[in-house]
Formats: C-alpha cells, structure tokens, sequence
C-alpha cells in the first residue's frame, strides 16, 4: 500500500482538485483507493459525494487510532456506487481543526498508527490541509511520497519552496521513509507569459522535482468537482485531457514505490 501526501502551504492552488483528480484516475484504471481527508474543509469528502454527518471521522481517528474506530471512519464513495472497495474515504470534519494547533512528536504518529488498520488498498490520497500546523505534519510522517501542489505564481512558488523545506525536516527528524515525489503546477495557462515564467522558475528552482506536465486550467475540471461527479465522467475534449494528464501522474506515483512500508513505533515520550 503506496501512502502518498498531497499538500500546499498556499490556500486556494487546487490542492484538493488535484487528489479528486488522481482518485478519478485511480477508479478509472481499477486501482483500490482510499482517500483520507484531512483538510478541516472536508471538500474531498464533499466532492467524493459522501455526505459529512454525524458518524465517525478523521478527527475521531487522530483522537483514538483504534481498528474500530478507523474502520468506522470509512465510508463508500458515491462514485464508486457499483464497484465497493474500490475507492472509499475516512471522512472529512470540519471538528479537526482544533487538532491543527501544537503537537507532541507522539500524536504525530496517530495517522500512521491508523492506517496499520487500513487494509485492501493500492493506494491512500492524504488531502493535507493548506498549512503548517499537526495536521498536515501527521499527513507528511505518515506518507512514503508526498506531491507539492503549486501554481505558477509568486507566492505560490515561495510556498512550494516553504512545502520541500518541511518535508526535508520531517524526513531528517522522525519520518526517514518519507520522500518528496516532486512539484505539481496546476491551473496552468500556455498562453499567459507570466505563467510560462514561472514555470521556467520552478524548473530552475527544483530540477526534475517538477512534475511534467502541468495541469492546465480547464472549466471542465470545476464542473465536474462541483456536481460531486469523477473528471473521467465529464463530457468534452477538456475533461479527455484532464483525465489524460491525471492518468499520467498517477502512473507515476504508482511507479514511484512498490514497497510495503514497515510498522512504524511512535515516541513514547
């Protein structure tokens, strides 16, 4: 089971957009998938059309890591209606956020303590939240790979930087499996020549860390996250092409491990 963590340090970049589009792609080529979101928002749990009620959820896992109390947490997608277990949620609350603030280094494990309980998965999409706080360094140590999502302008770009540097530090302090899949440029626009500046920036900045292609901005994207329905569903040549470039990075976060990752013990301290 391939962990991977998609994050910003940058609200409003596409963040979420980008897991739903992987997971569409997953569903699309039958690959089992559990998305686990963690964004206080819950938009990937709205998207993946599973209502936010009041059963078990994300914050109740980080609170208690319990197979119970996971397993619970799991709900069905309304994509995958006809094909159960194929691509499943742990449930979004907008209750987690007061998990965001200071964090001991154990309660960092509490995601991947959960996850131990996880079973019948390829693949696990962790929506981490748009900034610094416990949540999203829970999102990081608990991945093998994680995918910086960006957009081709400044401040996007100083986060991008923000988003390698902290994957870095986890990676030297307590989470040494963890490692950065690279950069992904979304909402790209070919004919905008500040966009094609900064992605020449990127390139200079980061190297092969950045992902190729970008994700362009297309309306049909919106649409279909916004009807709660997978991109691979949406009529047009733009949602084809989307679907393409999805398919392609998936495949790439696929290629990227094949290896289980071993049990991990947390601090006691």
């Amino acid at each position: 089971m391939l962990v991977v963590s998609v994050c910003s340090l940058k609200g409003g970049v596409g963040k979420t957009s980008v897991v739903l589009g992987l997971a569409s792609a997953a569903l699309s080529k039958g690959v089992p998938t559990l998305v686990v979101d963690l964004d206080p928002q819950a938009d990937a749990t709205t998207g993946l059309d599973v209502a936010v009620h009041q059963e078990l959820h994300i914050g109740d896992v980080l609170t208690s890591p319990r197979r119970r109390v996971v397993e619970e947490s799991i709900a069905q997608s309304g994509w995958s209606e006809d094909r159960p277990g194929l691509l499943d949620v742990m449930r979004g609350s907008s209750e987690v956020a007061h998990l965001d603030g200071r964090a001991s280094e154990r309660s960092l494990f509490r995601l991947t303590e959960a996850l131990e309980f996880v079973e019948g998965y390829r693949l696990v999409l962790v929506d981490c939240p748009p900034s610094l706080g416990a949540l999203t360094r829970s999102g990081l140590v608990a991945a093998h790979r994680v995918v910086v999502v960006t957009e081709p302008a400044l401040f996007s770009v100083t986060a991008a930087d923000r988003a390698l540097r902290a994957v870095h530090e986890i990676r030297q302090t307590v989470a040494p499996e963890v490692q950065p899949l690279g950069v992904l440029i979304n909402r790209y626009r070919e004919r905008s020549p500040e966009h094609r500046y900064r992605l020449t920036e990127l390139s200079e900045m980061f190297g092969p860390l950045v992902l190729s292609p970008p994700i362009p901005e297309r309306s049909a994207l919106q649409q279909a996250q916004g009807a709660s329905r997978p991109v691979h569903s949406w009529p047009g040549s733009a949602a084809q092409e989307l679907s393409r470039i999805f398919e392609s990075h998936l495949g790439r976060l696929l290629r990227s491990s094949t290896r289980t990752r071993r049990k991990v013990t947390a601090p006691t301290r």
